[in-house]
């Protein structure tokens, strides 16, 4: 019985390898030869990659959500697909936010897609490190970014992208209950109207929209309402809004009349409003405790205040 390791053979197996006409010379000629064909056929380029558009989709005091649009374009015949993005958003040179998104998709052949990346800030978290940034600020950023695509024959690549803007970091309005004014007054029910000012602390300017609020004077809740209204208070000013209230005088007992000798009456409220500015809509809380406010007749002369 011969053996598996006879000398002759084994040297007859490897001759048979080294010759063009033997098994693996052929699959190797075979290899090489549709290598050169798709090469010839085939022009491989670089995908390239863009910021199409960036748009603030949710902001309020405490976080801003953020989406980048980016645009890549696959020059090839296949589809090739988008491995990760990482990404990095500085402001003068510190970074805000850093992260990696994988897995992002395919592009699709001889095309273009845009690829949306969210990213999301919470205003806490960068304050904590960077004691400086204030509420009400507008803050310049860099969104730098790099695009991993794997393209047949070329391999992996790296697509740098870069991008600059402004972000708004909201600070919440001021609120103070001016004064309260009534046309007829009666124990049982009297109608008035009630002069909010609002104070914008913010760099840019708030396009009221809807007002929605709630009032107590004293210990009593006079109740609150969602109203719509139209004003515009410009960046770092003020404005004052009318509000239509009724409520029960003889619900409040003797500090009814404190309040309507002139010495006022303690007041709560709260509510939120509904803006747009020139980073997009936002809803923006406001609150007042343990203000004071005078009850007043409509004819009354406002010697000490300047109503706007």
């Amino acid at each position: 019985m011969a053996s598996s390791d006879d000398p002759k053979e084994k040297l007859t197996r490897e001759e048979n390898a080294e010759e063009p006409d033997g098994f693996l010379g052929k699959i190797k000629e075979f290899v090489h030869d549709v290598g050169e064909k798709i090469g010839d056929m085939v022009d491989f380029g670089k995908p390239t990659a863009d910021v199409s558009a960036i748009h603030i989709t949710h902001v309020d005091t405490e976080k801003l959500d953020l989406t980048i649009d980016v645009l890549v374009t696959n020059p090839n015949p296949i589809p090739i697909p988008l491995v990760d993005i990482n990404y990095v958003i500085e402001s003068d040179g510190r970074k805000l936010i850093s992260g990696l998104i994988p897995d992002m998709g395919t592009i699709k052949p001889h095309g273009s897609e845009t690829v949306p990346v969210p990213l999301k800030l919470i205003f806490d978290d960068i304050k904590s490190t960077y004691t400086d940034l204030k509420s009400g600020t507008v803050v310049p950023y860099v969104m730098k970014a790099h695009l991993i695509v794997d393209v047949p024959v070329i391999g992996r690549i790296t697509i740098p992208i870069e991008k600059t803007g402004e972000i708004p970091v909201p600070c919440k309005p001021e609120a103070n209950l001016m004064k309260i004014k009534f046309n007829d007054f009666s124990m049982e029910e009297t109608t008035a109207t009630v002069h909010l000012r609002l104070d914008n602390k913010n760099d840019f300017d708030l396009g009221l929209n809807f007002l929605e609020y709630k009032i107590h004077l004293g210990d009593i809740d006079i109740g609150g309402a969602r109203i719509s209204k139209s004003n515009v208070i410009a960046k770092n000013d003020a404005g004052t809004l009318e509000i239509p209230i009724s409520f029960r005088p003889k619900d409040f007992g003797s500090a009814l009349w404190d309040m309507m000798r002139g010495k006022g009456m303690g007041y709560s409220i709260n509510g939120s409003l509904e803006v747009q500015t020139p980073f997009g809509p936002m809803s923006l809380p406001f609150s007042k405790e343990g203000g004071r406010t005078r009850l007043k007749k409509v004819d009354d002369d406002d010697e000490d205040e300047k109503e706007e």
